[in-house]
């Protein structure tokens, strides 16, 4: 069953740390069935606080989600977003 990480931007804190971690996310990408669908597009937030973007992806699965994310070259670029930056990522399992 599909599977959908969302990760939500709240608040850049280093722009140069979070310009690394945009160079490094990408390419973690490779060799895992990942489907963008939504990569910082214009928003309008309707409830809740003021967001900066969003991300929106897909993996047939939640174990392949779990994979990339957990995935060197991930956990790698994902601690120059955390010193970059302040984001919400959660995973939930689709229909």
């Amino acid at each position: 069953m599909a599977a959908y990480m969302i990760f939500i931007r709240d608040k850049t804190t280093d722009a140069a740390e979070l310009a690394t971690y945009s160079g490094l996310a990408g390419p973690s990408m490779a060799g895992h069935a990942v489907t963008p669908h939504v990569v910082y597009g214009p928003h309008e937030v309707l409830e809740g606080p003021a967001v900066e973007g969003v991300v929106v992806v897909s993996f047939p699965t939640v174990e392949e989600a779990k994979a990339w994310y957990n995935s060197p070259a991930y956990a790698a670029a994902r601690e120059h977003r955390f010193k970059g930056s302040e984001y919400r990522v959660v995973l939930v399992q689709g229909l």
